[in-house]
Formats: structure tokens, sequence, C-alpha cells
């Protein structure tokens, strides 16, 4: 019985008889200062503690009412206590004010206000309104001081006291334009409250808690064995009011000892406690003077003042253990550092150094250990990102909550409103309405007009103070807004290293595959480094990792292209996962600094108006989710002229009444078209048969073109964003009737011959090396740059840089294929410059385009450093070219018919020789 006495009488970290701040109330920092004069202060003293008694209405049955209770807040955990009396050394329950909104009750008695939080909603009363008002104006203060310093002990101790400082007086002033600041009432609240009697209540029972009845019988045991401590300290009743001298008395004052010497208890004591329980001797020494709470001894005092000095020094003695732990570990991890890279200098020189393959094989097996160890490290970080993403989904669900809260107040302050204005009406109405003031009753007549000037005047400050509710409110949902903004840049960040860092080990594994590959001796690490590649390729699908990302890519991107192409060569095959990871890379991490401005920008922009705004907007590229509307404009301002309604419908009746010369061929380049997007190739798709009427109302509308190779990818493009089929067909036609010069797709591709030679001359003048280089190799640059032209690089780029492509395309015209064109051999100079074989650079300019990854590098080569680049240039040389072009075809024509001529003659020449050899032959 006496271990479960002394549990019961230890105080909970918050209750008032505790050692920390939250539940201090009865600390020397707490008294008025003629109370206090003499006591060593902490810093924090210097703040007003707020406490009180309130009623609280709860409780179930036949004792549902109010009830009395000591409230107390906790600056630290900003949570609001309440028990029975003030010398409860437990408190019954806590309420988190840290997501809680505050509400008075205007209509209801006087003195009632309500606290709301996600979970319940607690009704209180103040003895006066003045008392509540005080309340409600100190816990908006103390949630927004939370909120607004987190680690608001440690951190104003530590040197950011005078910054917060600064920020609530702005915050008062920001208040007093709702609710003028309401003086502390004496007596009524803080550390004053405790010297005064509990409110007496109807009935005892009624005052106590059942719901929270140990607790209840636990502060019991504890008021009933300190007044018996005090009792036989001699040192008086419970009743007996305290010493009205402020300096306590010196004998009373426990000294802290020499650490070298051991603390005895006094004499009555028969046992030495060692110096390691001094802490606790103390702490055991204030509990048994808690209970003295009223009287303010000066012994208490004292001791609750050396305490906390104790108890601070613990505090700094941790922090500096902590602080000594992590010079220590930062020791610890640059020595790794160093002996890690020691340890790659020596086994680069062991490599080098190394005669016979067995050493080598040796050394590249430690290379996959230390990738097995960078596996390891990437899930360490995946791990890390899982931790964040569900921080993350908390800080969100706060959000809508504050939302919820926020709106609930807004609209509860527009209806009491409107309350004031009909009551206010109705006033009115009244006094327009009163009969004779001879006829009336003076007395009541006044008596109603009070009555009417109180209601009105509660409606007035209920109305103030829900405005600086909702004011509040909405600066912390702002605060919280910038948090989750941060934490979706730190993920996105830790996304784009996780992608980086498994491009870096696919690409070692590709460089450690090929250094090994060919040597029959090294055959079990070769087939390691198969398993290591199989897996790395398998990753994304889930069949060898079981790791879960917080944005998980798809297979697919927005318009149905494999992110990851499925190629036949396992070479090839790691590139294209390489790129992929890369292109995400360079996704996440321009996703917070460039994307979400740019979809910013896209969403508060209105009517669409030609404007150089536009134009470099478009060429940033559009979002996704704005693209289609932005191209079916940019269409329409093409082909308005040749728009009419039903059109489209007449050339499909006619493509199904008769069949088109075009209609074979149009057929079998259905199945070719993109190979790799799931729009095309998925049989229950409905994109080809859309593409099929497209393409042949294409040719009955064009009959000089009809169908020409390179029309179905462009029409496929158009109708993967548009997905409407007509306003595809009309996409087309605005490419190959206004865009592209007149004769690109005729039968002699007349302007896209030009434009080739066009490019070659612009090479010539921006990228005079690289043009040298590929002259001395005698490389053909047309063989891989007219399909670009033919179809807008349809084939050529990756999805992601297309669709850029495009945006800037069917705004400006040709002259951005020309920009980008340009800006894909600027990307890739350097790696051309190095090969030195005519085979090489063939075979790398047929799928280099394909390895450009950074669209914002590429956009700013194509916009930037080929400036400058005029229109008028480009129709100059196209001018020139067409005419040199149109007189090489003239003597091209020319040959041709000389020659057809000379064979026509030598057809008629033949059979006179014939008969003549003939005739010579019967003579003989």
């Amino acid at each position: 019985m006496e271990g479960a006495q002394e549990k019961a009488l230890e105080p909970s970290p918050s209750a008032p008889g505790s050692e920390e701040p939250s539940g201090s109330v009865r600390g020397p920092e707490d008294l008025p200062p003629e109370e206090s004069q003499g006591c060593a202060r902490p810093p924090e003293a210097a703040r007003k503690k707020l406490c009180g008694y309130l009623s609280k209405f709860g409780g179930k049955g036949p004792i549902r009412g109010w009830k009395s209770r000591w409230f107390f807040y906790d600056e630290k955990k900003c949570h609001l206590y309440y028990s029975r009396t003030a010398q409860d050394a437990n408190p019954l329950d806590s309420i988190d004010l840290s997501s809680a909104v505050f509400d008075c009750k205007g209509d209801g008695e006087e003195g009632t206000f309500e606290i709301k939080t996600p979970s319940r909603v607690i009704t209180l009363k103040a003895a006066t309104k003045q008392v509540m008002v005080y309340w409600l104006q100190q816990l908006q203060m103390k949630r927004w001081e939370f909120h607004s310093s987190p680690l608001a002990p440690d951190a104003t101790l530590a040197g950011n006291g005078p910054a917060l400082h600064l920020e609530l007086g702005q915050e008062e002033a920001e208040l007093e334009e709702f609710l003028c600041p309401v003086k502390t009432p004496t007596g009524l609240v803080g550390t004053a409250a405790a010297l005064q009697p509990v409110p007496t209540m109807p009935l005892a029972l009624q005052n106590i808690s059942l719901k929270h009845l140990g607790t209840e019988i636990q502060n019991t045991m504890h008021n009933i064995r300190g007044n018996k401590q005090v009792q036989g300290t001699g040192r008086g009743p419970p009743g007996e009011e305290a010493p009205q001298s402020g300096e306590p008395q010196r004998e009373e004052q426990p000294v802290a000892p020499d650490p070298s010497t051991p603390v005895r208890e006094p004499a009555d004591s028969p046992k030495p406690v060692p110096k390691s329980s001094l802490t606790t001797n103390l702490i055991q020494k204030a509990k048994r003077q808690n209970s003295t709470f009223p009287l303010f001894s000066e012994g208490l005092t004292w001791n609750r003042t050396a305490q906390e000095k104790v108890v601070a020094l613990e505090q700094q003695v941790l922090i500096l253990t902590k602080e000594l732990n992590s010079q220590k570990e930062l020791v610890r991890v640059l020595h790794k550092a160093l002996e890690a890279a020691q340890q790659e200098k020596r086994a680069s020189s062991a490599y080098l150094a190394a005669a016979e393959d067995k050493d080598r094989l040796e050394l590249v097996r430690h290379k996959v250990r230390q990738i097995a160890e960078l596996g390891r490290r990437v899930e360490a970080l995946e791990q890390e990102r899982e931790c964040l993403a569900r921080e993350l989904s908390l800080r969100e669900e706060q959000v809508q909550e504050l939302q919820q809260h926020a709106q609930l107040l807004m609209d509860k302050n527009q209806a009491k409103q409107q309350v004031i204005c009909q009551l206010s009406e109705k006033v009115t109405r009244d006094f327009m309405h009163l009969p004779d003031p001879a006829d009336r009753d003076p007395l009541s007549q006044q008596e109603t007009i009070e009555h009417l000037k109180d209601d009105m005047e509660a409606y007035r400050t209920q109305n103030r103070f829900l405005n600086s509710e909702i004011h509040q409110v909405t600066k912390i949902w702002r605060k919280v807004a910038e948090k989750e903004k941060a934490l979706l840049m730190k993920c996105a960040y830790l996304q784009a290293r996780n992608c980086q860092v498994e491009s870096k080990y696919l690409a070692g594994l590709r460089r450690l595959q090929e250094a090994v590959g060919d040597e029959a001796s090294k055959y079990a690490c070769a087939e390691l480094l198969r398993q290591l590649t199989q897996e790395a390729l398998q990753w994304e699908a889930g069949e060898t990792s079981d790791s879960m990302e917080p944005s998980p890519i798809s297979e697919y991107d927005e318009y149905g292209f494999l992110r990851v192409p499925d190629y036949d060569v396992e070479d090839v095959k790691l590139l294209a996962k390489i790129q992929a990871l890369e292109v995400r890379s360079h996704h996440l991490l321009g996703l917070q600094a460039v994307e979400r401005p740019l979809r910013e920008r896209w969403a508060a922009l209105g009517e669409l108006m030609p404007s150089a705004e536009l134009k470099q907007l478009l060429r940033a590229g559009v979002p996704h989710e704005h693209r289609p509307r932005v191209w079916r404009w940019l269409v329409h301002l093409r082909v308005q002229h040749l728009h009419t309604p039903g059109y489209y419908q007449e050339l499909l009746s006619r493509s199904q009444a008769s069949e088109h010369p075009a209609a074979r061929q149009i057929e079998l380049d259905l199945n070719r078209t993109f190979p790799n997007n799931k729009h095309f190739t998925c049989p229950t798709s409905s994109f080809p048969d859309k593409l099929r009427r497209l393409l042949l109302a294409f040719s009955w509308q064009n009959p000089t073109i009809g169908y020409c190779q390179g029309l179905n990818r462009l029409a496929a493009i158009a109708l993967l964003v548009l997905e409407d089929e007509e306003n595809a067909f009309w996409c087309l036609v605005a490419i190959v009737e206004t865009i592209l010069p007149a004769d690109y797709y005729s039968k002699m591709l007349m302007a896209s011959q030009v434009d080739q030679r066009v490019l070659q001359d612009l090479l010539s003048e921006k990228l005079p090396r690289l043009m040298a280089h590929l002259r001395q190799y005698r490389v053909d640059l047309s063989l891989i740059t007219f399909n670009w032209f033919l179809v807008v690089f349809a084939d050529s780029l990756i999805s992601d840089i297309l669709f850029r492509v495009w945006d800037a395309f069917l705004y400006e015209g040709t002259k951005v294929v020309f920009r980008y064109a340009l800006a894909i051999f600027k990307y890739n100079e350097e790696e051309i410059l190095r090969l030195q074989d005519s085979l090489e650079i063939y075979q790398f300019l047929r799928l280099f385009t394909k390895t450009i990854c950074n669209s914002r590098k590429l956009m700013n080569i194509a916009f930037n450093d080929m400036n400058p680049f005029s229109m008028k240039q480009l129709r100059q040389l196209r001018s020139v070219h067409r005419e040199r072009l149109e007189i090489e075809l003239r003597e091209l024509e020319q040959l041709k018919a000389e020659y057809l001529e000379k064979r026509a003659s030598r057809a008629r020449a033949v059979p006179e020789g014939c008969a003549s050899e003939d005739e010579g032959a019967g003579e003989a």
C-alpha cells in the first residue's frame, strides 16, 4: 500500500506540482513582484502563466452539468491541462490547442465560450465577460506563439527570443484592429487565483470526475499525505496563511554540494545519499512540500528554484553530450570517406599493375561488392522518402481540417452579421411603432432598451472576436501550406537523387559488362553482371524489388508512349532504362523551380491572344492539362479561313462512296505508326480507325498530295493531343497547307530538299568545327535530318521534348524546326567530334537524338545560343537554294531527254545492221 501511495504521489510531467514549466503554477516565477523578491528567476519566468478556475460543462446522466476546474497552460506542448483544484498533483485531462479554434457564445450564458478540436468540443464558462475575453485572447496568442516557434522553450534560450517577442508584438498589434486587448482580471486568473477558495458547487459529488476516478483518488491521497507531513513538520494547519515576508529563510534553502563529496540527508535520516541521487533527492523534497501550495512557504520557493537550476544544468549537459557525439560521428564519417578514397586509389593502382587476369577479376568482384553497397544505400534513401511521404500526408490532412474550420467560422460570422442586421432593423421598427411615452411605463421601456443594448454589445464583441479568429486561423493555414510546399520540394529532390543514383548504378554495370563481356576466361563474372543487369531492368516492374515509391513511374507517359522502349539488344535496352531515369530526374528537379510556376502562369492566363508573353510560354512548353485547349486555338488561328461546318463529314462520305488510290498505302502505314505507343498497338484501341478516316479525308481534301509517307505520324501526334478526329484533321491541314511550304510533300519533295541545303548552310555558320569534321569524313547529314523535317521530329525525340517542340512549331512555324535541328547538333557536338570513323558517325547519328534527356537545356540552346536567327535570313537562303535546285533539276531533265533520244536512235539503227549481216551470211 505504501508503494502504491508513493507511485500515486509522483507528479506527472504536466501536473501542477511537476518540475516542468508547464505545470509549475506554484513556483516563484508565478508570484507577484512583492512576493518573489530575492528569488533567482529563470529567463522564461518573466512571462505570465496562464492559469485559473473555469467551469467546464460535462458529465453523463444525472451529474451532467457545470463543474469547476483548475486550468493551466503548457507552453512546450501547447496543451491546456485541467484538474479539480490547484493543489492536485495529477491533471484530469488536457486539450490540444495546436489545431483548435475558439468561439464565444453571444446568445448563451454570460462568459460561455467553446474550444473546438478535431476530436471534440469543450464548453467552458468564466466568472465574468471580461475573464472570458481575456482567456480567449490569451489562448489565441499562445496558439500563434506555438505555430510561430515550434521549438518554443529551447529556441528562446538559444537566442531566438527577441525575434519571437517582436513577432508576437506584431500579432498583438494586428489583433487590436479586431478587438482591444483586455487587462488581466485581478484575482481571477494567474497564480493569484490559486490563493482564492475553490468555487463551490451545489453538490460535492457533482464536481467529482467519475471519468477520471483513478486520478481523483491519487490526488486525494496526495493531499492527505501532504497535510500530514505539514502537520508533522510544525508548519501548522492547512488553513493558516502563508508568511507575508518576501525574503525566504536562508536555512531552508537547499545548497548544491560539491560533486566530490556525498550528499547527506537531514539528521533524522539514517542512510547517506550518494551524489548521483542529487536530483532525485531534490525532486522528492519538492514533492513532500507541494501539498502546502496555498501557503507559498519560503522553503518551497527556494527548493523549487534549486531544483529548476539542477534540471537546467542537466539539460545543458545532455545538449553538450549530444553535440560531442555528433562531432565524433562527423570525424568518424570523414575517416571512413578518407579510407574509401584511399582504397579506391589502391584498387585502381592494383588494377593497372596487375599482370594476370585472375588479379583483375578479383578487383572486378570488389567493384561488384561496392555496387551492392550502393544498392543498400538506395534502399535507405527510399525508406527516408517513405517517411517524408507519410509526414506529407499528415500535413495535408491538417491543412484540410484547418480549411474546414476556417470555412465554418466564416459561415458562422456571416450568419451572426445577418442576425445583427435583423436585430437592428427590428429595434428600429419597434421604436418607430412605440406608443406615446406618456401612456407607457418608463421603467419597462428603459429596461427593454438596456436589454437590447446589452444584446447588441454582446454580438459586437462576438463578431470582433470571430473576425480575429478567422484572421489568425488563416495565417496558421498559410504557414502549414508553406511547410507542405517545402516538404514537396524535398520529396521531389530525394526522388531525383534516387533516379540519379540508379542511373549511375546501371551505367556502371554496363561499363563493367563491356569490359569483361568478350573474354571467355571471365565467364563467371560476366554471368553475374548479366544477372545484375537483368534485375535492374526488371526493378521497375516489381519482379525483383519490393520497394515502394511515393510517386511510382508508370510504364507509359501521358500520351501512351513507352518510357523505356522495348529493344531486342540488351545494351540498347540498358541505355533506354538509363535515359528514362535521367528524364525522370530532370523532371523532378525542375518540378518546383520551373514546372510549378509555369503551370500557375498557364492557369492564370485567360483568353489566348497573340503576344510576346504567349510566345515565351509556348517555347517553355504547355502543361499537359492545358495543351488540348492551346492546340485547338493555334490550329483555328491557322485554318479559320478554310474551316467550314460539315466539311469534314462531307469528306468522310466521299471516302466511303469511292476508294481513293492512296487507300492501299494508307492501310500499310497504319500498322507502322508509333509501335511504342499503346494507343496504336492495342487491338481494342479506336485510334487506328480514327487515323484511317482522317488520312482518307485529307487525301480527298488535297488531291495534289493525296498521301505521302510521314503524314500518318503527323496526324497521329495531333490525335494523341486533341483526341477529337475532326480537330486532328484540321491540325494536319494547318501543318501541310499553311505552316510548311506548299510543295513540301509533293512528288519531287522540292521544298524538303531545299530545307536540307539551308540547314547545312546554317550549320556551317553556327557550328563550323562540327561541319568541318563531318566534311572530313564525307558524312551526308541529309540522310539523317531529312526525316526530322518531314515529320517534325516525330520519330527522333523522346515524347517529353517532342511535344514541347510542337508547342512552339504550331505558333512560330518552320523556323522552330531549324532552331531545334541546330540545337540537337550543338547538344551532342563534343561526342560527334570524338568519333574518328564515318561508320561510327553514322551509327551514332542514327540514335543520338534519343539520348537527349534535358529538355530545358535543349530549349535554351535552341532559342538563346542559336540567336540571331531571323525569318528574313531563312527566306533568302530558301530562295537561293530553290533557284539552284531548279537549275539542277532542269539540267537533269535535259540530260535525261538526251539519253532517251540517243537510246531511241540506237534502237532504230539495230534492225538495219542485223539485216546486212543476214544477207552476207546468205551469200556465203
